[in-house]
C-alpha cells in the first residue's frame, strides 16, 4: 500500500503528458502571428504584381528566386525576432542605442524611402482593383486615406488585419487551384526551383530584384521586431516564435510560387508576356473563375492593398518615433503623440495623391516599388546583422555562428544584386 501511495505522489509531482501538451500550445498561440502576418502581407498589391510580371515575362525562369527568398526570409525574420524578444525593443531604437544619432537618421531615412514607395504601391493596387469595378482612380484613392485613417485612429485594426488577411489568402488559394488546373509542367517546376535559368540581362536582373525586394522588404524588418515586442514576447517564446517565422516564410513564397506558376503557365505559355493592367493579371485565374477571375482579382487586390495600406504607414510612423525617442502608438490621442499621427498622416496623404497622377502606369508603379525595396534593403539588413552579432544586445539569445554566417550571405547577395542591376542599367545590357 506504501508503494502504491508513493506512485501515486510522482505521478501527481509530474504534469501529464496532455498537460504538457497543452503548455506548449499555449506557448506557440501566444507567439504566432509576427511571422505568419508579416509574411502574408508581403503578399500585398506589390507581391501579386511582382510574382504576374515575373511569371508573365519568364515563365519557369524565375523560380529558384522564389525558393531562395523563402530560405533567406526565414533566416533574416529569426534574427529579427530574437532582437525584439531580448530586448523588447524596436529596430530602429536599437540602432539609436548603439550606434548615435547620424545612424539611426540614416537608417530610418532609408527606411522611409522604401515604404514611401511601397505606400505609393499599395494605393496603385487598390485603385487597379476598384478600377475593373468602374471606380475613378481619386474617388479610391481618397476613400481609401480617409477610411484607413479612421480605421487606424477610431478602431482596432489588429483585429481587422486578420479579415484582409483572410481575403488575400483566399485569392492566393485561388491562384493555386488555377494553377493547378492550368496544367503546368511540374517536372520544369521542380527543375527550376533549384537550378537558375535565364538569360543574365539588366531586364533579368530588375525581376530578380523585385522579386526578393517584394518577399524580404525594410519595412518587414522593422515590422516583425516591432510586432514581437508589442506582444511582449521574451526569450521563452523563442522556439515558437521559430514555429511562426518558419510557417510564415513557407506560405509566403508557396503562395508567390503558384502565382509565379498560374501566370506562367496561362499567360506566358500562349504568348501574353507583358501585363499592362489588373485585367491582364487576373487573366491567370481563368481556368478556374473564368469571367469571374476579374472580379474575385479586383476584390482580393484591394484587400491585399488596404492590408499594406494599414500596415506600411504604421511600421513608418512607429519606426521613427522610436528612432528619436517620441512617443508612439495608437494609444496615443493626436494631442498625446502629435509626431506619430502627423507622421502617418503624411505617408497616407502624399501616397494618394501621387497615385492620382493622369496616366500613371499602376502595375509599373506596383513593380518597381518592389525593385526600390531590394536595393535598398542591404542598408537594413547590415544594421540587423550588426546587432545581432553583439553578445550585449541578444545575450542568451545571441545568434550562433551558422545562422550568423547565412545572415551576412543573404545581406551580400543582395547587395552584389543590386550593385549589378545599378551598373547594367548604366551600361545598358
Amino acid at each position: 500500500m506504501s508503494r502504491n501511495l508513493l506512485t501515486r505522489g510522482r505521478r501527481a509531482e509530474r504534469p501529464s503528458l496532455l498537460v504538457r501538451w497543452r503548455g506548449l500550445l499555449l506557448l506557440l498561440l501566444a507567439a504566432l502571428g509576427p511571422g505568419l502576418v508579416s509574411g502574408l502581407a508581403d503578399n500585398d498589391a506589390g507581391g501579386i504584381t511582382t510574382y504576374s510580371v515575373v511569371g508573365a515575362r519568364y515563365g519557369y525562369d524565375l523560380l529558384w528566386v522564389v525558393l531562395a527568398s523563402m530560405l533567406a526570409l526565414a533566416v533574416t525574420q529569426e534574427i529579427g525576432a530574437r532582437l525584439g524578444l531580448a530586448t523588447g525593443q524596436g529596430l530602429m531604437a536599437l540602432i539609436r542605442e548603439n550606434y548615435g544619432i547620424r545612424w539611426g537618421s540614416f537608417a530610418i531615412i532609408t527606411m522611409l524611402i522604401a515604404n514611401l514607395g511601397d505606400t505609393v504601391a499599395e494605393y496603385a493596387g487598390i485603385a487597379a482593383g476598384l478600377a475593373l469595378f468602374g471606380v475613378p482612380v481619386p474617388i479610391s484613392c481618397g476613400l481609401s486615406a480617409v477610411a484607413i485613417v479612421l480605421l487606424l485612429a477610431r478602431a482596432n485594426f489588429g483585429r481587422v488585419q486578420w479579415a484582409f488577411v483572410a481575403v488575400g489568402f483566399g485569392v492566393s488559394l485561388a491562384y493555386a487551384v488555377s494553377a493547378i488546373l492550368s496544367h503546368p509542367q511540374w517536372s520544369r517546376v521542380g527543375t527550376y526551383l533549384v537550378v537558375p535559368h535565364g538569360e543574365l540581362t539588366a531586364a533579368y536582373l530588375l525581376a530578380v530584384v523585385g522579386t526578393v525586394g517584394t518577399t524580404i522588404t525594410p519595412w518587414g524588418q522593422a515590422f516583425i521586431q516591432s510586432y514581437v515586442a508589442d506582444k511582449r514576447l521574451g526569450p521563452s517564446n523563442l522556439p515558437a516564435s521559430r514555429v511562426d517565422i518558419g510557417l510564415g516564410a513557407f506560405v509566403t513564397n508557396l503562395v508567390a510560387m503558384f502565382i509565379v506558376v498560374a501566370c506562367a503557365a496561362t499567360l506566358w505559355a500562349h504568348g501574353t508576356t507583358t501585363i499592362q493592367g489588373a485585367a491582364d493579371a487576373a487573366r491567370a485565374l481563368g481556368p478556374l473563375l473564368g469571367r469571374a477571375a476579374e472580379v474575385i482579382f479586383g476584390i482580393g487586390l484591394f484587400a491585399a492593398s488596404f492590408l499594406g495600406l494599414g500596415t506600411v504607414p504604421l511600421t513608418s510612423a512607429y519606426a521613427t518615433c522610436e528612432a528619436f525617442g517620441w512617443e508612439n502608438g495608437l494609444d496615443w490621442r493626436w494631442r498625446q503623440a502629435p509626431v506619430f499621427y502627423g507622421l502617418l498622416a503624411f505617408f497616407v496623404t502624399f501616397a494618394a495623391l501621387f497615385v492620382i497622377i493622369p496616366g500613371l502606369p499602376l502595375i509599373s508603379v506596383m513593380f518597381l516599388s518592389q525593385v526600390l525595396d531590394g536595393l535598398l534593403l542591404p542598408v537594413i539588413l547590415v544594421f540587423v546583422f550588426l546587432l545581432a552579432g553583439k553578445d550585449q544586445v541578444l545575450g542568451p539569445l545571441r545568434s550562433g555562428r551558422l545562422l550568423l554566417g547565412l545572415g551576412w550571405l543573404v545581406t551580400v547577395a543582395i547587395s552584389v544584386m543590386s550593385v549589378a542591376l545599378v551598373v547594367s542599367q548604366v551600361v545598358g545590357r
